[in-house]
Protein backbone atom coordinates (compact mmCIF):
# COMPACT_ATOMS: atom_id res chain seq x y z
CA UNK A 1 0.00 0.00 0.00
CA UNK A 2 1.33 3.36 -0.97
CA UNK A 3 1.99 6.31 1.70
CA UNK A 4 -1.19 8.29 2.32
CA UNK A 5 -0.77 12.16 0.59
CA UNK A 6 -1.12 13.71 -2.59
CA UNK A 7 -0.06 12.10 -6.34
CA UNK A 8 1.02 14.49 -9.01
CA UNK A 9 0.83 13.82 -12.58
CA UNK A 10 0.74 15.13 -16.21
CA UNK A 11 -0.56 11.90 -17.69
CA UNK A 12 -4.11 12.01 -17.73
CA UNK A 13 -4.26 8.13 -18.32
CA UNK A 14 -2.40 7.60 -15.51
CA UNK A 15 -4.54 10.24 -13.25
CA UNK A 16 -7.73 8.05 -14.78
CA UNK A 17 -6.25 4.68 -14.16
CA UNK A 18 -6.04 5.90 -9.96
CA UNK A 19 -8.79 8.02 -9.95
CA UNK A 20 -11.18 7.48 -12.33
CA UNK A 21 -13.48 5.08 -10.27
CA UNK A 22 -13.68 7.66 -7.66
CA UNK A 23 -14.65 10.71 -10.11
CA UNK A 24 -17.32 8.28 -11.83
CA UNK A 25 -18.99 7.40 -8.27
CA UNK A 26 -20.62 11.08 -7.78
CA UNK A 27 -20.86 11.81 -11.75
CA UNK A 28 -22.57 15.01 -11.11
CA UNK A 29 -20.74 16.24 -8.45
CA UNK A 30 -17.39 15.55 -10.39
CA UNK A 31 -18.66 16.80 -13.70
CA UNK A 32 -16.06 18.93 -14.28
CA UNK A 33 -13.73 16.64 -13.80
CA UNK A 34 -15.01 13.78 -15.69
CA UNK A 35 -16.21 15.96 -19.22
CA UNK A 36 -12.16 17.94 -19.21
CA UNK A 37 -10.46 14.88 -18.55
CA UNK A 38 -12.74 13.03 -21.49
CA UNK A 39 -12.35 15.81 -23.76
CA UNK A 40 -8.02 15.69 -22.85
CA UNK A 41 -8.00 11.91 -24.06
CA UNK A 42 -10.22 12.37 -27.34
CA UNK A 43 -8.61 15.61 -28.52
CA UNK A 44 -4.98 15.93 -26.59
CA UNK A 45 -3.05 17.17 -23.77
CA UNK A 46 -2.54 20.75 -25.57
CA UNK A 47 -6.45 21.57 -26.33
CA UNK A 48 -6.87 23.94 -23.77
CA UNK A 49 -3.61 25.79 -23.94
CA UNK A 50 0.06 24.93 -24.70
CA UNK A 51 1.27 24.29 -21.10
CA UNK A 52 0.32 20.83 -20.16
CA UNK A 53 -1.84 19.93 -17.37
CA UNK A 54 -1.29 19.45 -13.84
CA UNK A 55 -3.61 16.71 -12.32
CA UNK A 56 -3.70 15.07 -8.89
CA UNK A 57 -5.35 12.74 -5.92
CA UNK A 58 -5.45 12.01 -2.50
CA UNK A 59 -4.97 8.99 -1.21
CA UNK A 60 -5.68 7.52 2.29
CA UNK A 61 -5.93 3.98 3.43
CA UNK A 62 -5.17 3.09 -0.50
CA UNK A 63 -8.19 4.67 -1.20
CA UNK A 64 -8.34 7.69 -3.97
CA UNK A 65 -10.61 10.34 -1.77
CA UNK A 66 -10.37 13.51 -3.32
CA UNK A 67 -8.59 14.69 -6.55
CA UNK A 68 -8.05 18.15 -8.51
CA UNK A 69 -6.65 19.05 -12.42
CA UNK A 70 -6.06 22.47 -13.80
CA UNK A 71 -5.60 23.13 -17.49
CA UNK A 72 -3.27 26.22 -17.65
CA UNK A 73 -4.77 29.20 -17.86
CA UNK A 74 -7.51 28.34 -15.98
CA UNK A 75 -7.60 28.10 -11.95
CA UNK A 76 -7.21 25.05 -10.15
CA UNK A 77 -10.14 23.04 -10.03
CA UNK A 78 -10.97 20.81 -6.67
CA UNK A 79 -13.17 18.48 -5.69
CA UNK A 80 -14.38 18.80 -2.27
CA UNK A 81 -11.65 18.39 0.72
CA UNK A 82 -11.46 19.15 4.20
CA UNK A 83 -9.99 22.26 5.35
CA UNK A 84 -6.48 19.92 6.73
CA UNK A 85 -6.48 18.52 3.02
CA UNK A 86 -6.84 21.86 1.22
CA UNK A 87 -4.00 23.35 3.15
CA UNK A 88 -1.79 20.50 2.51
CA UNK A 89 -2.71 20.60 -1.42
CA UNK A 90 -1.61 24.17 -0.98
CA UNK A 91 1.61 23.78 0.60
CA UNK A 92 2.36 20.80 -1.44
CA UNK A 93 1.82 23.11 -4.80
CA UNK A 94 3.58 26.16 -3.05
CA UNK A 95 6.82 23.92 -2.44
CA UNK A 96 7.01 23.04 -6.37
CA UNK A 97 6.77 26.81 -7.12
CA UNK A 98 3.57 26.49 -9.00
CA UNK A 99 1.83 29.95 -9.47
CA UNK A 100 -1.65 29.29 -9.84
CA UNK A 101 -4.03 32.16 -10.78
CA UNK A 102 -6.85 31.18 -8.61
CA UNK A 103 -9.16 28.24 -7.65
CA UNK A 104 -12.36 26.84 -8.28
CA UNK A 105 -14.84 24.08 -6.12
CA UNK A 106 -17.29 24.03 -3.74
CA UNK A 107 -17.77 26.60 -1.69
CA UNK A 108 -16.31 25.25 1.45
CA UNK A 109 -13.10 23.67 -0.52
CA UNK A 110 -12.58 26.81 -2.64
CA UNK A 111 -12.61 28.78 1.02
CA UNK A 112 -10.24 26.44 2.60
CA UNK A 113 -7.79 26.49 -0.50
CA UNK A 114 -7.93 29.98 -0.91
CA UNK A 115 -6.98 30.30 2.76
CA UNK A 116 -4.62 27.86 2.71
CA UNK A 117 -2.75 29.12 -0.60
CA UNK A 118 -2.58 32.75 0.94
CA UNK A 119 -1.10 31.54 4.18
CA UNK A 120 1.52 29.45 1.95
CA UNK A 121 2.57 32.34 -0.46
CA UNK A 122 1.21 35.43 0.60
CA UNK A 123 -1.26 35.92 -2.67
CA UNK A 124 -4.39 37.43 -1.55
CA UNK A 125 -7.47 35.56 -2.86
CA UNK A 126 -10.42 37.67 -4.03
CA UNK A 127 -14.13 36.26 -4.70
CA UNK A 128 -14.95 36.42 -8.11
CA UNK A 129 -18.28 34.61 -8.41
CA UNK A 130 -20.40 31.83 -7.23
CA UNK A 131 -22.69 29.27 -8.84
CA UNK A 132 -24.58 26.54 -8.52
CA UNK A 133 -24.34 23.05 -9.35
CA UNK A 134 -27.99 21.87 -10.87
CA UNK A 135 -29.13 17.93 -11.57
CA UNK A 136 -32.13 16.97 -13.50
CA UNK A 137 -35.19 15.78 -11.67
CA UNK A 138 -38.52 15.13 -13.85
CA UNK A 139 -38.23 17.50 -16.96
CA UNK A 140 -40.81 20.40 -17.29
CA UNK A 141 -41.19 21.58 -20.36
CA UNK A 142 -41.81 25.26 -20.39
CA UNK A 143 -45.48 25.90 -20.75
CA UNK A 144 -46.42 27.92 -22.91
CA UNK A 145 -43.33 27.82 -24.50
CA UNK A 146 -42.33 30.45 -27.12
CA UNK A 147 -43.31 29.72 -31.20
CA UNK A 148 -40.80 27.90 -32.74
CA UNK A 149 -38.38 24.91 -32.59
CA UNK A 150 -35.36 23.08 -31.65
CA UNK A 151 -32.72 21.86 -33.92
CA UNK A 152 -29.51 20.74 -34.23
CA UNK A 153 -26.84 23.37 -35.57
CA UNK A 154 -25.07 22.50 -38.60
CA UNK A 155 -22.64 23.91 -40.98
CA UNK A 156 -24.34 26.34 -42.62
CA UNK A 157 -24.53 28.26 -38.54
CA UNK A 158 -21.32 28.20 -38.28
CA UNK A 159 -20.85 31.81 -38.68
CA UNK A 160 -23.94 32.72 -36.18
CA UNK A 161 -21.99 30.35 -33.53
CA UNK A 162 -18.91 31.81 -33.86
CA UNK A 163 -20.30 35.31 -33.09
CA UNK A 164 -22.74 34.14 -30.25
CA UNK A 165 -19.26 32.31 -28.43
CA UNK A 166 -17.55 35.44 -28.50
CA UNK A 167 -20.17 37.10 -27.66
CA UNK A 168 -20.43 34.38 -24.85
CA UNK A 169 -16.81 34.59 -23.33
CA UNK A 170 -16.31 38.11 -23.48
CA UNK A 171 -20.02 38.40 -20.95
CA UNK A 172 -18.52 35.47 -18.74
CA UNK A 173 -15.20 37.64 -19.08
CA UNK A 174 -13.23 34.64 -18.93
CA UNK A 175 -10.32 32.86 -21.13
CA UNK A 176 -11.88 30.73 -23.51
CA UNK A 177 -11.08 27.17 -23.36
CA UNK A 178 -9.96 27.10 -27.30
CA UNK A 179 -10.72 29.80 -30.41
CA UNK A 180 -14.02 30.36 -31.88
CA UNK A 181 -13.69 28.79 -35.18
CA UNK A 182 -12.33 25.42 -33.81
CA UNK A 183 -15.10 25.36 -30.65
CA UNK A 184 -17.57 25.74 -33.59
CA UNK A 185 -15.86 23.19 -35.90
CA UNK A 186 -16.13 20.81 -33.03
CA UNK A 187 -19.76 21.08 -31.70
CA UNK A 188 -21.06 20.79 -35.04
CA UNK A 189 -19.63 17.80 -36.02
CA UNK A 190 -20.83 16.14 -33.01
CA UNK A 191 -24.17 17.31 -33.09
CA UNK A 192 -23.63 18.80 -29.77
CA UNK A 193 -25.40 22.34 -30.23
CA UNK A 194 -28.74 22.83 -30.50
CA UNK A 195 -30.30 26.65 -31.94
CA UNK A 196 -34.01 27.56 -31.18
CA UNK A 197 -34.88 29.08 -34.54
CA UNK A 198 -38.01 31.08 -35.06
CA UNK A 199 -41.01 30.17 -36.99
CA UNK A 200 -39.13 32.06 -39.62
CA UNK A 201 -36.14 30.23 -39.42
CA UNK A 202 -33.95 32.71 -37.36
CA UNK A 203 -31.62 31.09 -34.75
CA UNK A 204 -32.35 33.73 -31.64
CA UNK A 205 -31.04 31.00 -28.80
CA UNK A 206 -28.27 28.14 -28.62
CA UNK A 207 -27.61 25.39 -25.51
CA UNK A 208 -24.66 22.90 -25.74
CA UNK A 209 -23.81 19.88 -24.02
CA UNK A 210 -20.77 17.77 -22.85
CA UNK A 211 -20.13 14.12 -24.53
CA UNK A 212 -22.03 11.30 -22.18
CA UNK A 213 -19.02 10.27 -19.51
CA UNK A 214 -19.80 8.25 -16.08
CA UNK A 215 -23.50 8.42 -17.56
CA UNK A 216 -23.82 12.23 -16.90
CA UNK A 217 -23.99 15.20 -19.53
CA UNK A 218 -23.89 18.79 -18.46
CA UNK A 219 -25.85 21.42 -20.10
CA UNK A 220 -23.04 24.11 -21.62
CA UNK A 221 -23.16 26.88 -23.10
CA UNK A 222 -26.43 28.51 -22.70
CA UNK A 223 -26.18 31.86 -24.39
CA UNK A 224 -28.93 34.03 -25.95
CA UNK A 225 -28.21 37.63 -27.76
CA UNK A 226 -29.07 40.29 -24.99
CA UNK A 227 -31.96 41.88 -27.86
CA UNK A 228 -33.79 38.39 -27.35
CA UNK A 229 -33.67 37.71 -23.79
CA UNK A 230 -36.76 37.81 -21.66
CA UNK A 231 -38.62 35.71 -24.21
CA UNK A 232 -38.46 32.10 -22.97
CA UNK A 233 -36.10 30.91 -25.93
CA UNK A 234 -32.82 30.23 -23.26
CA UNK A 235 -35.87 27.74 -21.42
CA UNK A 236 -37.13 26.16 -24.78
CA UNK A 237 -33.16 26.08 -26.12
CA UNK A 238 -32.45 24.22 -22.93
CA UNK A 239 -35.25 21.77 -22.09
CA UNK A 240 -34.71 20.49 -26.03
CA UNK A 241 -30.89 19.23 -24.60
CA UNK A 242 -32.15 17.87 -21.56
CA UNK A 243 -34.30 16.41 -23.37
CA UNK A 244 -32.00 14.86 -25.99
CA UNK A 245 -29.39 13.88 -23.34
CA UNK A 246 -32.14 11.69 -21.21
CA UNK A 247 -32.72 10.20 -24.67
CA UNK A 248 -29.08 9.49 -25.01
CA UNK A 249 -28.95 7.28 -21.68
CA UNK A 250 -27.58 9.79 -19.61
CA UNK A 251 -28.93 9.26 -16.11
CA UNK A 252 -27.27 12.64 -14.69
CA UNK A 253 -28.05 15.84 -16.71
CA UNK A 254 -26.62 18.63 -15.15
CA UNK A 255 -25.74 22.50 -15.42
CA UNK A 256 -24.15 25.00 -13.53
CA UNK A 257 -25.86 28.53 -13.07
CA UNK A 258 -24.36 31.98 -12.33
CA UNK A 259 -25.99 32.80 -8.89
CA UNK A 260 -25.59 36.25 -9.50
CA UNK A 261 -28.22 36.12 -12.45
CA UNK A 262 -31.57 34.94 -10.22
CA UNK A 263 -33.47 35.05 -13.94
CA UNK A 264 -31.61 31.50 -14.97
CA UNK A 265 -31.82 30.17 -11.24
CA UNK A 266 -35.47 30.43 -11.52
CA UNK A 267 -35.48 29.30 -15.20
CA UNK A 268 -33.62 26.25 -14.55
CA UNK A 269 -35.45 25.37 -11.54
CA UNK A 270 -38.77 25.60 -13.45
CA UNK A 271 -37.92 23.17 -16.09
CA UNK A 272 -37.27 20.86 -13.35
CA UNK A 273 -33.38 21.08 -12.03
CA UNK A 274 -32.88 20.61 -8.77
CA UNK A 275 -29.59 22.47 -6.46
CA UNK A 276 -27.23 19.90 -6.09
CA UNK A 277 -24.19 22.13 -4.03
CA UNK A 278 -22.89 25.86 -4.53
CA UNK A 279 -19.20 26.31 -6.27
CA UNK A 280 -17.01 29.67 -5.78
CA UNK A 281 -14.35 30.92 -8.14
CA UNK A 282 -11.24 32.82 -6.35
CA UNK A 283 -8.68 34.51 -8.55
CA UNK A 284 -5.37 35.23 -6.62
CA UNK A 285 -3.20 38.31 -6.82
CA UNK A 286 0.19 37.35 -8.64
CA UNK A 287 2.82 36.16 -6.23
CA UNK A 288 5.54 33.58 -6.45
CA UNK A 289 5.06 30.51 -4.05
CA UNK A 290 8.18 30.15 -1.49
CA UNK A 291 10.42 26.65 -2.88
CA UNK A 292 10.26 25.38 -6.29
Amino acid sequence: MRPDGWYLTEDVEGFLARAGGFLSSRPALHTLPLTVTATLRTRGANVYGTEAPLFGWLERAGSVCATFFRTPPRRLNLTPLTVEQADALAARLAELGRCLPGVSADDESAAAFAAGWQHHTGAAPKLRARKRLYRLGALVPPRPGPEGRGRIANERDREQLVLWYREFTTELKEPASTDAGSWADTRIASGRLTLWETPDGTPVSMAGVTPKVANQIRVAPVYTPTPLRGRGYAGAATAEVSRAALAAGATEVVLFADLANPTSNALYQRIGYLPVTDFADYDFTPATPRGG
